[in-house]
């Protein structure tokens, strides 16, 4: 017991001076080698900055391309020097692009550098399909992107509704463009009233309403049923409507075959029938 007892004192001093062993001591710096690196990093940013302000010299050409029919290059060139700022380098593209399609005829711009000191814009027109309201003209994507124009082209046709739906009366226009075409009618305008009615004009002066309700019903109805009626006798009919659940009304013109009545499918085919047979 004597001999286990004096050995305690001994393991406690052995563990004491193995805690102070394992204490975290701050790892040694060498300072020298440290401040050449940074004077190193320095030098280099230097160098760098010096050949930045070197060849950020100032914009002296600006070159733009692209096909013009309402928009010149004159009008594109005036907008970059009024918005560049900064040299070669420094210029901001991205500011310039979004100055540029600013433009009320511009749909996209590419703003490019050319060395050594010019800029090279690649611009690309708004291409309009159709005219929105008396003064307004849509893009393909049923943007507005012109709310007032002096010349409306005529030959485009005419879209209307209520604020802020033009793309979907041009999401509309785009899917019965095709199908009328396929008939032999082409569209001359396509109206949306405040109630969410739809109306169709054709080239020919032809109406057709297609009411609120069951459009897409409506729409194949007349397509395959009124569409060879209109086709037929364009300069008689002055309106279908087909807001009915098995037909279709006529509107006669005046001195027409008769007043407008409700034509149920059946008879509308037995007439295409008729005229064929005539």
């Amino acid at each position: 017991m004597n001999a286990l007892t004096s050995l305690l004192p001994r393991r406690a001093k052995n563990r004491t001076r193995v805690e102070k062993n394992r204490r975290w001591h701050l790892p040694s710096i060498d300072w020298a080698r440290l401040g050449s690196i940074a004077l190193g990093i320095a030098a280099v940013g230097g160098l760098a900055g010096m050949i930045g302000f070197a060849l950020n010299r100032p914009v002296r050409k600006v070159e733009v391309l692209g096909s013009f029919q309402r928009v010149s290059e004159l009008d594109v060139e005036e907008v970059v020097r009024q918005q560049l700022h900064g040299g070669f380098i420094t210029a901001n593209l991205d500011q310039l692009q979004h100055a540029i399609e600013a433009l009320p005829w511009i749909d996209h711009a590419r703003v490019q550098r050319r060395w050594p000191d010019g800029l090279a814009v690649q611009v690309t027109e708004q291409m309009p399909v159709a005219r929105w309201g008396e003064t307004g003209l849509l893009n393909s994507r049923g943007e507005l992107f012109i709310r007032d124009i002096r010349h409306v082209p005529p030959e485009l046709p005419r879209l209307d509704g209520p604020e802020h739906s033009e793309h979907r009366v041009a999401d509309l226009f785009s899917q019965l463009q095709p199908r009328l075409l396929e008939a032999g009618l082409r569209t001359s305008a396509l109206r949306l009233d405040a109630r969410g009615a739809w109306e169709l004009e054709l080239a020919s002066g032809v109406t057709v309403r297609f009411g609120r309700r069951q459009l897409e019903e409506r729409i194949d109805r007349f397509l395959k049923v009124g569409a060879p009626v209109v086709a037929g006798r364009p300069n008689d009919i002055a309106f279908l409507d087909m807001r009915y659940s098995n037909g279709f009304a006529v509107g006669w013109r005046t001195g027409g075959s008769g007043p407008a009545r409700p034509a149920t499918l059946e008879e509308s085919l037995a007439n295409r029938k008729r005229d064929q047979d005539a």
